[in-house]
């Protein structure tokens, strides 16, 4: 039977879909099938960096641009692939963010020097930021407003941060059973498999049909975030005060001002500015990307601790994070029931002082610490409660948005999580370096990596000062009820 045009009342959305309804459980399997995949390369190639080194001959300049540009490619395009999801349709983006990633993982895998690999990440980071943000607008536009949409939202929050969390523990396997190369190769077959179900199950849908696509904005938001982030990655080489970190922060700083002044003259915005005003959507991205700047260090100095100062081997490492993995997993999942109970707000302040808990315990670390007691303990009750917090944030966030806007608030959402991120990570490995190391025991039989566990702990300390000032943030700021906010066409 011919697909015939369809318009969904709930949301105002426009789709082309078959005449028998899509089950929403098949749309929310793929769209986090692909959100996992996507946010598993951010961390999988840090434990391939030793063998891909020896292998392409890399420097260490060039290690640090195999991860960066696949983060600075996905943070800086991420608001433009969510407008376009909008205006082009949430299928079709999916396809050709999923599309472009798995065939630069691809060519990244059989790269034969380290120019080729660096630029297939960025390619990789591109296709993540026209997919990320269409899987969050499908699970929503999928599942009716209410409790079921809730579940559908902590599903979505839990795979995405079990991808993050899984990426130390499934590169080191890759890497110890087969070689770094398979830590993109396997993105292929999983990537074509997605892309299939994705073809068969998922229904198109604009959000903001008639609307034409705001280039200046594009092109201004997108350099202003990708100059942004290059700065950031920039300081764990260079330090906060050089010139090679300043000039590409005050430059994407200048850009975004100038893309906030065009949005003010533009009839059809990139971002319609107004959609701030809407306490809920503001202060939800706000306290997502503090969560963010404190969750994606975690693992990193959870990950070196364990194989710096523990001496675990990096499989030992992922599987040591893999409670953690967990703890995030079951948060995710038990939000939406326990939000019924305590409403939204309460839910994300209390998440957030769980996950604050556990990074002050985490900060007590020192270098003869056990499993139970630096790994286990702490990690559970920092991911649990990261768990916890964001899927009342992503709710709120989404829930007062517009429905023209639905991409758009998606594309903040993994923006915020993502910039958060790495300015977190940036901010908190340069604290780290610079606390006196402590002292080097090792010729005495102490762990080579003894005198780093001062800076380690500091870090730890940064980030649940981080998480209080956002509990208090998100208790402040954030309104209990969600009012949504109508653009104007």
């Amino acid at each position: 039977m011919t697909a015939m045009p369809q318009t969904d009342s709930a949301t105002g959305s426009t789709s082309t879909a078959p005449s028998s309804r899509t089950r929403p459980w098949l749309v929310v399997l793929v769209a986090c099938a692909g959100q996992f995949l996507v946010v598993l390369d951010v961390s999988v190639m840090n434990v391939a960096l030793p063998s891909l080194k020896a292998d392409l001959g890399l420097g260490t300049l060039g290690l640090q641009w195999v991860l960066n540009a696949y983060s600075i490619a996905f943070a800086g395009f991420m608001l433009l692939g969510g407008r376009a999801a909008d205006l082009y349709g949430r299928k079709t983006m999916f396809l050709a963010g999923l599309g472009l990633f798995t065939a630069a993982s691809a060519v990244g895998g059989i790269a034969p020097e380290g120019s080729w690999l660096i630029g297939a990440r960025a390619a990789q980071g591109l296709g993540a930021a026209a997919l990320s943000p269409a899987t969050l607008t499908l699970v929503t536009s999928a599942v009716p407003a209410g409790a079921a949409r809730s579940r559908a939202i902590g599903t979505w929050t839990a795979v995405g941060a079990a991808g993050g969390a899984a990426g130390g523990f499934v590169g080191g396997l890759l890497v110890d059973l087969l070689n770094w190369r398979w830590v993109l190769l396997v993105n292929v077959p999983v990537g074509v498999l997605i892309l299939a179900a994705a073809a068969l199950w998922l229904r198109e849908g604009r959000a903001a049909a008639g609307r034409r696509l705001d280039l200046p904005g594009a092109v201004l938001v997108t350099a202003g975030l990708a100059t942004l982030a290059y700065g950031i990655v920039q300081t764990e080489t260079a330090g906060w005060t050089s010139a090679a970190t300043l000039l590409p922060l005050l430059a994407g700083l200048a850009l975004l001002v100038c893309f906030v002044a065009v949005q003010r003259r533009t009839e059809e915005p990139l971002v319609p500015l107004g959609i701030f005003r809407n306490r809920a959507v503001s202060a939800a991205n706000a306290g997502i990307l503090l969560c963010g700047s404190s969750s994606f260090g975690m693992w990193f100095f959870m990950t070196v601790y364990a194989q710096n100062v523990l001496g675990y081997t990096p499989l030992q490492a992922g599987l040591a994070l893999v409670p953690s993995s967990l703890a995030v997993l079951v948060g995710s999942k038990a939000a939406p029931r326990l939000m019924t109970a305590t409403g939204a707000k309460p839910l994300a302040v209390a998440g957030i002082l769980v996950a604050a808990a556990g990074f002050a315990w985490q900060s007590t670390l020192t270098a003869d610490g056990t499993f139970l007691t630096t790994i286990l303990g702490p990690g559970v009750l920092m991911m649990g409660g990261i768990g916890l917090a964001t899927t009342p944030l992503a709710t709120l966030a989404t829930s007062g948005a517009a429905p023209g806007d639905a991409g758009l608030v998606s594309g903040l959402v993994n923006t915020s999580r993502t910039m958060g991120g790495a300015l977190g990570l940036a901010v908190l490995t340069t604290v780290a370096a610079a606390v006196p190391a402590g002292p080097d025991f090792s010729a005495v039989g102490a762990p080579d990596g003894a005198h780093l566990v001062p800076g380690y702990a500091m870090a730890f300390r940064v980030s649940t000062g981080v998480l209080l000032a956002a509990a208090v943030l998100t208790a402040v700021w954030l309104p209990r009820s969600v009012h949504r906010t109508v653009q104007k066409p």
